[in-house]
């Protein structure tokens, strides 16, 4: 190849990249937020309901107290879904026009609205599986001393705090825009 044609080549893949790179990137955290947090919320309510099923042989009565247990890491599943639909409903792809949107969305808005969704992605998948742990050992409790159950719920409560973090600071960046 020659020199002109390389540089043509390369024009014709930062314009492409230039068109598309924006709108791909926004869309990419957008898809990280609720796809890492969903990833984490199924595995710890994976781990929980291990834990749960184990319990659940031995007593079956204490079938509610362990359904909340589970259910306490999906939450982060549901917080990043909501990251992904304010970041979708911002860059405007909820009724808006798509040409319109393509021709606004530069590569640093575009990465912006990617760095406003990892909070959420992160902070999702690690705290999901973190709290799915912790319910696990709550069960444990629920096991052996069913009236301090709640001990293990509030131990939960704590790792819901830094999924909450997570959330706000996604949702605080996205309200920029």
């Amino acid at each position: 190849m020659t020199d002109i044609s390389l540089a043509l080549e390369a024009q014709q893949l930062a314009t492409l990249f230039g068109g598309f790179g924006g709108l791909a990137l926004a869309l990419l955290g957008a898809g990280l937020a609720v796809g890492l947090s969903c990833v984490g919320s199924a595995k710890g309510t994976g781990i929980a309901g291990e834990a749960g099923a184990g319990l659940l042989s031995e007593d079956p009565g204490k079938s509610g107290k362990v359904m909340i247990l589970q259910l306490l890491p999906g939450t982060q599943g549901l917080y990043g879904m909501v990251v992904w639909f304010f970041a979708i409903n911002s860059m405007g792809l909820l009724g808006g026009d798509f040409a319109t949107l393509l021709s606004e969305m530069t590569v640093s808005k575009g990465m912006a609205y990617f760095a406003a969704c990892m909070p959420m992605a992160l902070g999702g998948l690690l705290s999901a599986i973190a709290q799915g742990r912790v319910a696990a050992g709550s069960i444990n409790i629920l096991a052996k001393k069913p009236d301090d159950w709640s001990k293990g719920l509030i131990l939960c409560g704590i790792v819901e705090f830094y999924a909450i973090l997570s959330l706000l600071a996604s949702m605080l960046m996205l309200l920029q825009f």
